[in-house]
């Protein structure tokens, strides 16, 4: 909540994520439009595999995790474990399960961001490890301990689709917003979640809920007219003038993730679709109270790796 020479997306750094210091990586500045999209990109809808997406994904975080952290920053809190633009938290949705039994679990957090929710669930005991495409995305999590005088959580970079853990590493994993929507083969990505978890344990995670994909990605009233087929899975990419994807995100219906989750071992728990709550007034890009009031605007999947 998930545009130097550098590795590919599925190479390990040599050096290990620090403090947050603007001019230690280079991440070229790039001029963002009003929308979002990088100056002189086009958007439009075409076919992006699974390289091009991770690739256009890692670059994309990498130029923009400054900015995502600015502007969203405090509604994430450092420490917060919050799922979704609705607002709903761990502490109080208990999607993982008791917070009293999350000490000593071995928790992986997917597409961790900054690794807010690791840092939560650091804080009641369990061990998280935070995986993110992005390297400076990861360098915000020092920035956040080092300010904090915490002990760094343990951090990842690495490709969610090609996980470097052993079978069975973890007893839970999670993912707000994370690496599901900019993976191109997410039943890979299920797959090796599945892979990475001791029998029983919950894979939580949240997407943007599918029915927005039928809607203009707007807060006012101009997002509540269907102006696409929900059903047309073709990708939404931003691409440079060579066409050169800069960023990819991946639609998949309600059916496809629960197929998705079946095959890959899995046992459906829970589809929670937050409401938008009363008294929330803060937009985050196509989330509103307005459009919040008519139709949902995030899934969270619950679901339990079979033995």
């Amino acid at each position: 909540m998930t545009h130097s020479t550098a590795p590919g997306p599925d190479e390990p750094r040599d050096d290990e994520p620090g403090g947050y210091d603007p001019s230690g990586y280079d991440v070229p500045s790039v001029p963002q439009s009003a929308d979002g999209e990088e100056d002189g990109d086009e958007a439009l809808r075409r076919e992006a595999g699974e390289q091009e997406s991770s690739r256009a994904s890692r670059h994309w975080w990498d130029r923009n995790a400054d900015d995502y952290q600015d502007e969203h920053g405090e509604f994430l809190g450092d420490d917060r474990f919050t799922w979704c633009p609705e607002g709903v938290d761990e502490a109080e949705a208990r999607l993982l399960g008791d917070p009293a039994e999350l000490e000593g679990a071995d928790v992986l957090e997917i597409g961790s961001g900054a690794a807010q929710c690791s840092r939560w669930l650091a804080a009641r005991g369990a061990r998280p490890v935070a995986l993110d495409i992005s390297y400076r995305q990861l360098q915000h999590s020092r920035r956040i301990d080092l300010g904090r005088g915490l002990e760094p959580v343990a951090v990842v970079q690495a490709d969610a689709a090609v996980l470097p853990f052993a079978d069975g590493s973890f007893d839970h994993a999670c993912s707000a917003y994370g690496a599901v929507p900019f993976s191109a083969d997410t039943e890979r990505l299920m797959r090796e979640v599945h892979r990475v978890l001791r029998p029983g344990g919950r894979w939580v995670f949240s997407v943007t809920h599918p029915i927005r994909w039928a809607f203009p990605d707007e807060p006012g009233v101009e997002g509540l007219t269907a102006t696409s087929s929900y059903f047309d899975r073709t990708p939404y990419v931003e691409q440079d003038e060579q066409g050169v994807a800069t960023y990819v995100e991946h639609h998949r219906t309600l059916g496809d993730r629960v197929r998705e989750l079946v095959a890959a071992g899995f046992a459906l728990l829970d589809l929670v679709e937050p409401e938008w709550p009363e008294g929330l007034e803060q937009e985050w890009g196509g989330w509103s109270p307005l459009r919040g009031e008519h139709i949902p605007g995030t899934a969270i999947f619950v679901a339990r790796r079979n033995g």
